[in-house]
């Protein structure tokens, strides 16, 4: 064995965290860790053809805190439902890596399968090996299988890299708030969940096999704030003097009130599509409230709480679990077998040296040269597109005080009008129209709409249409081409 520095990249700054691990510079002969069979991808005799939702909320807590802290009514009525002991439902606590932020690495434990522990202090992979280099995730692996695998959020696509990741890591399909028209915003600023509920059925309705849905929820975000904000709240908070802090803790459990019937509407959208499927809903990590063990009834700020919904009959069995651990736990429930990762804790969890061999393993697959793939990689590109539908054009009408009104389908507030290339001056009204006070479109012009992220960043771009005789007249195959990623396409269309 030899001792290896893993020199890890944060925000594009090489940093000092130094990690050394014990790793084989030759390929390992008699290793566990590579006859694993990481390599299977498989259905068992217990399998059910179902989709498979996983959902993170900010947060998903039981908290208990400080014995005077009161509410008027339940804040999470739908979830305290499904925990108290519903026949179609497993729950327990999640352990997390992080307190009070760092969300994406929880979300990257429960992706990937990872233990974070054996990563550099401070490190967050989603901003270092997994924005340039592709990996296995649950995306991959179910995708391996037929699924349909899709990825959303309401907030930034670029937000923790998530665009260049979710493509990295296998999904087919990213939506995030570019392709979304937000019209309900927290006092913070956060677009609310609800939103969510529509593209999952939408990226949903774009396959016709089973899929593997991953939610990222933003509403329940920080900072909470310390004045008074919510005239009329559904919830009110009794038992705690400070005048801020009760604020605080009031705006913080009305957002969870709403994130707890989000998950309700979303829990009867699926059951009103009457297909089987499996429902994961777990919490990130406690909020920044300066909560102490004491406050809460596991004892312990590491564990948030995952709640387990199924139409399919799954067998009810609580239990409290790593958030590394989650994913390969459900999929063993459904009698699935794939990826590398999942099929290790599925077959080595209780077997001696697992969280040893886990950190060779995980070595081995980011930073190592691979020995246990050997030389059949289960990803090799990413394939993802961004949005799951084009902005379409119908019409143009000329303004009589200038400037023109773009009609059509799917615009939202970063949907971009360019013609012949040069960005114009707009303004969204609605999903249907956008006005463009400026432009006095010509004969033979081209008009193009693109959707755009931060740093100027084009994750996808509509089909051309040519202004004839006061008529909009498609190009077909000069938008962005779904069928490869986004990622390669997006370089010669920045702006």
């Amino acid at each position: 064995h030899s001792r290896r520095r893993i020199d890890v990249f944060h925000n594009g700054c090489e940093s000092s965290a130094q990690r050394f691990v014990q790793s084989r510079t030759e390929k390992p002969v008699d290793n566990q860790v590579v006859r694993c069979q990481g390599g299977r991808d498989e259905l068992g005799a217990d399998f059910v053809e179902c989709h498979f939702l996983c959902h993170f909320h900010q947060f998903l807590v039981g908290l208990a805190v400080r014995g005077e802290f009161t509410t008027n009514e339940d804040y999470m009525p739908f979830i305290h439902s499904l925990q108290q002991g519903a026949e179609n439902t497993r729950t327990g606590y999640l352990n997390v890596s992080v307190l009070g932020g760092n969300t994406a690495n929880t979300e990257f434990e429960v992706l990937t399968g990872m233990n974070l522990r054996y990563f550099g202090p401070g490190e967050y992979p989603y901003k270092t090996v997994l924005k340039h280099r592709v990996s296995e995730s649950a995306a991959s692996a179910l995708g391996a299988l037929g699924y349909g695998t899709h990825a959303l959020h309401n907030n930034g696509g670029n937000f923790y890299s998530r665009a260049a990741v979710f493509n990295n890591i296998g999904f087919d399909s990213y939506t995030s708030k570019e392709f979304m028209n937000i019209l309900q915003l927290t006092e913070n600023g956060w677009a609310k969940d609800d939103i969510l509920i529509q593209h999952i059925m939408e990226a949903m309705d774009t396959t016709e096999q089973q899929d593997f849905v991953f939610g990222v929820s933003v509403q329940g975000h920080g900072e909470y704030p310390e004045e008074k904000v919510l005239e009329n709240p559904a919830v009110t908070v009794e038992g705690i003097e400070d005048e801020a802090l009760h604020n605080r803790w009031e705006y913080y459990v009305n957002q969870v009130y709403e994130m707890d019937q989000f998950a309700g509407n979303l829990v009867k959208a699926i059951e009103e599509r009457g297909e089987p499927s499996v429902v994961v809903f777990y919490g990130d990590h406690l909020p920044t409230m300066g909560l102490e063990a004491k406050d809460l009834k596991s004892r312990y700020l590491y564990n948030t709480n995952y709640v387990i919904w199924d139409n399919i009959g799954l067998e009810k069995q609580d239990r409290n679990i790593p958030a590394y651990q989650i994913m390969s736990d459900v999929l063993d429930r459904l009698d699935i077998h794939s990826g590398t990762v999942f099929n290790y804790h599925q077959e080595r969890r209780k077997s001696k040296n697992y969280l040893a061999d886990l950190e060779l393993l995980q070595y081995d697959i980011l930073y190592g040269n691979q020995y246990v793939y050997d030389g059949k990689l289960p990803i090799t590109e990413g394939h993802m597109m961004m949005g799951v539908k084009d902005v379409t054009l119908s019409n143009v009408v000329s303004q009589l005080n200038g400037g023109c009104s773009l009609y059509g389908e799917n615009f939202t507030k970063q949907s971009k009008v360019y013609v012949n290339g040069e960005k114009q001056k707009s303004r969204f009204l609605n999903n249907t129209r956008i006005d463009l006070s400026e432009t006095e479109l010509k004969e033979g012009d081209v008009i193009s709409v693109r959707q755009m992220g931060s740093s100027d960043t084009l994750f996808r771009k509509a089909n051309d249409y040519i202004y004839q005789q006061g008529q909009l007249q498609v190009v077909e195959g000069t938008g962005t081409d779904t069928s490869i990623s986004w990622m390669e396409q997006t370089e010669d269309e920045k702006e």
